[in-house]
This record gives structure tokens, C-alpha cells and sequence, in this order.
């Protein structure tokens, strides 16, 4: 059913673009795979931890939800969906989760995020029945950009305040960025475009010999490695519908296709293909594969903006990759061995590459503008753009009664509104260019 036309490891040499329709050997595929699974895994575990869900159950439905995706875009849309971010503080409100331990009413937030995702894909089929002309003028270049930039921005503070304890772990994760620059910037071929997997190898082997070896810092532990099981079932939970949850949560769907049309566009921007003909069947997917994630315990989903930095920064954008990962994924899900391996990562080398990873997608929405050529000398523009990066970056937050909006959630309507009222004034005909 899906065909790609497979590329040598050689036209990767001289920096060659690898289209969706296209796919490396296999092998080389799959350790692409693999990277990807490792950029998603700590945003994907991290999420739930917030909310107080099981990260095994989380891991193993963006693997099936990334299957859902493929299957529903026909394979066009190279997506890793991975846990959402969105979902954090309004499942927070709906669930009164006091941000340890298992969330006692899971159950509620999992029904408002079935009736978020059924929303989702009742928007996705009305994009796909009529084209995304109505999202893209309220969403122009302009808008999106700003989304995608302000997703990595608001991403920030995970690894610079959270995956770091000490000046110790600090250098370690300077010297992991480190070395994943030098690994893109003075290697060639396929070494180069596994930068973050090979970075995050040398830095976690220079970090346990740092410390298992001189007892410079926090020790590796093995044991969870050695004393979990090959294969095991995650725990499954069922969702509970409550109004008042489902008030709550269910709008989360507008950031969602927010999210997903400036992923689009990215990819768009990057890759040189027009696959907007494909949006409409994208939020289906999403929306599906969100559903279908409550439905048994998991976060709700979303295209992830970590996936799109590996492939900015690789340059290859083939839907096979993704498969791959999904694969990996669902492993996971069901090894707690293998999900003790990838645990065992020492969280300051993470915190390294999610900083390159967190960058890249900050730069990916920069290139939305640039090459739709937005002229920030229209103050429309400038505003918008300046307006959301801070509302973003800096997590502002507005209460309305029980619910709460922040961060990327208060950025992303803060541009859509901001935009749509300062576009109701006549242009100034001394400035032109693209909205």
C-alpha cells in the first residue's frame, strides 16, 4: 500500500534532502528511528509525570497513535505524535492533582480528553471538506510562526530548571550540546545526520565514567535494568465523563490544531512540498489517535515539535522513519526492561539534547517567516510576533473562574485574537509585502 523510493546513504553525503515519499535502506531507517524515538521519549514521559499518569501507558499510545496518523494521512504527513503538553493544566484543574503520584481522578481527565479529541476530528473533517482557507486566514504565516517558535520557547525551562540539580549536571549538559554540535558540524554522511544519537552516546558514556568511574556526581543505576522484566501489560484505565472535566478540557482542541497546522508548515517550509492537501486528514488523525489514547489510560497526543527539530536538523523527512519509530515505541511500551534502558539516561545528558531539540523547533518557527517572506515592518506583524513569543515564553497565564489558560495556550489564542483585530485596519500603503 505505501511505496517509497529508496535513496542511497550516499545522497546524504553532500547534504541531500530526504522527501516523505522517499526512505534510506533500511537500516539506516531504522537507527533514524531510533533517534527519533529517543527525541520524543522525554517530553513524551515528562507530560504524563505532570499529570500523574503511567509514562508506560503514554509511550506505548504515541506508538499506536503515530500508526493511527500514517494509516489515516496515507502515509504523506512525516508526524511522531507524542504526549501534549496542552493537556497539563487543564487536566491539573479537572482533577484537583496535587503533582505527586498517581492521579487519583485520572478517570475525568481521560473523558474530557475523549470528548477533546472527538472535537478535534470533527474540525479536521470540516478542514478536509472544505479546505483550510478559514484556518489560514485566521492563522497566516505570521501566526503560525510565532506558535511553533513560542512551543519551543515555553519548552525551555524543562531542562535548564528541571533536569539539573547542580553545577556538576549543568556542565554535563553544556557538554552534551556540545557535543552534539560538534557531531553536526564536523562529521559528514549519515554520522552527521545522527547528531543527536551519537551526542547523546558520547555525552552519557562521559558522564558514567564521570561518575560510576570518579564519583564525580550522581551515579548511573543499573539495578532497574537488571531486575525488570523483558515483557509486561501497562495497566489500563477507563475514562469517566463529567461535565464539568470536559468543559474544561475539550477546547485544548483549537491549541491542538494550532499546533498541528504551524507543524504543517514547517514541515512544508522544510521539506519544499505542499502538503496542506493533507491537513484535514492530519487533524482527523490526531484527533483519532487522541481518542483512542484516553480511551485506555494515555495522555491525549499531538504532531510533536521535537520529531520536526530532528528532521530540521537531519534533513530527512521520509514517513517510513516513522514507522520505524512507532514500532520502537510500542516495544517500549510493553518492556519495562527496555524502558529502564532508555530511563537510565542520566537526566542532565537529556537535558542537553533537549536544549538542541528545544532550540530547533524555536528556529523552525523563525523559518516560517522567513520563507513566507512576513514583513515585520508592518506593525501588525511585528506586534503579534512580539506579543506572542513573551506570552509564551514567559508562561503568562489568565483564570477564568475554575479554568486556566497559560503559556502556549494563552500565546497561541493571544495571536489568533491579536491578529484578527489588528487585521480589520486599512493597511498603510507605504508598507507591503506578505501578511
Amino acid at each position: 500500500m505505501f511505496h517509497w523510493i529508496e535513496k542511497s546513504p550516499k545522497a546524504l553525503d553532500n547534504g541531500g534532502v530526504i522527501a516523505p515519499d522517499e526512505r534510506l535502506p533500511w537500516p539506516q531507517t531504522g537507527i533514524m528511528g531510533l533517534q527519533h524515538v529517543i527525541a520524543m521519549f522525554g517530553s513524551t514521559i515528562l507530560a504524563p509525570i505532570l499529570m500523574g499518569f503511567d509514562p508506560n501507558i503514554a509511550v506505548l499510545m504515541s506508538g499506536i497513535g503515530t500508526l493511527i496518523f500514517f494509516l489515516i494521512t496515507g502515509g504523506k504527513v512525516p508526524s511522531y505524535l507524542g504526549s501534549s503538553f496542552a493537556f497539563i493544566a487543564v487536566v491539573v484543574a479537572a482533577t484537583g492533582y496535587p503533582g505527586s503520584g498517581a492521579n487519583a481522578n485520572i478517570g475525568l481527565a481521560l473523558g474530557g480528553i475523549v470528548v477533546c479529541g472527538l472535537l478535534y476530528t470533527l474540525i479536521g473533517v470540516v478542514v478536509h471538506a472544505i479546505g483550510t482557507g478559514w484556518i489560514e486566514r485566521l492563522m497566516p504565516p505570521v501566526v503560525t510562526g510565532a506558535i511553533v517558535a513560542v512551543i519551543g520557547l515555553n519548552l525551555a525551562a524543562i531542562p535548564i530548571k528541571n533536569m539539573a540539580s547542580n553545577n556538576f549536571e549543568s556542565w554535563m549538559q553544556a557538554l552534551t550540546f556540545v557535543c552534539v554540535a560538534l557531531v553536526a558540524v564536523f562529521t559528514r554522511g549519515m554520522l552527521q545526520r545522527l547528531l543527536i544519537l551519537v551526542g547523546l552516546v558520547i555525552a552519557s558514556l562521559c558522564y558514567i565514567a564521570l561518575t560510576n568511574g570518579l564519583d564525580l556526581g550522581k551515579p548511573v543505576d543499573f539495578s532497574g535494568i537488571a531486575n525488570a522484566a523483558w515483557f509486561g501489560l501497562p495497566s489500563l484505565t477507563a475514562p469517566v465523563f463529567d461535565s464539568k472535566a470536559m468543559l474544561l478540557i475539550a477546547p485544548v482542541a483549537i491549541i491542538l490544531v494550532a499546533e498541528n497546522l504551524g507543524h504543517i508548515k514547517a514541515v512544508t517550509a522544510m521539506t519544499g512540498r505542499n502538503i496542506d492537501q493533507y491537513m484535514g486528514r492530519a487533524f482527523i488523525g490526531d484527533g483519532v489517535a487522541t481518542m483512542v489514547s484516553a480511551s485506555v489510560g494515555g495522555t491525549g497526543v499531538t504532531t510533536y515539535a521535537e520529531n520536526i527539530g530532528v528532521m530540521a536538523a537531519t534533513r530527512i523527512y521520509s514517513t517510513a522513519i516513522f514507522l520505524v519509530a512507532a514500532a520502537a515505541a510500542i516495544l517500549l511500551g510493553f518492556s519495562p526492561k527496555f524502558g529502564e534502558v532508555i530511563r537510565a539516561i542520566p537526566v542532565p545528558v537529556m537535558g542537553g539534547v533537549s536544549i538542541v531539540v528545544f532550540g530547533l523547533i524555536a528556529i523552525a518557527g523563525a523559518k516560517i517567516w522567513v520563507d513566507n517572506r512576513v514583513d515585520f515592518s508592518q506593525n501588525k506583524n511585528l506586534l503579534v510576533a512580539a506579543i506572542t513569543l513573551i506570552l509564551g515564553t514567559g508562561d503568562f497565564t489568565l483564570h477564568f473562574g475554575s479554568f486556566a489558560m497559560a503559556g502556549i495556550g494563552t500565546a497561541t489564542f493571544g495571536a489568533i485574537v491579536l491578529y484578527a483585530l489588528l487585521n480589520r485596519a486599512e493597511p498603510d500603503p507605504r508598507q507591503g509585502g506578505a501578511q
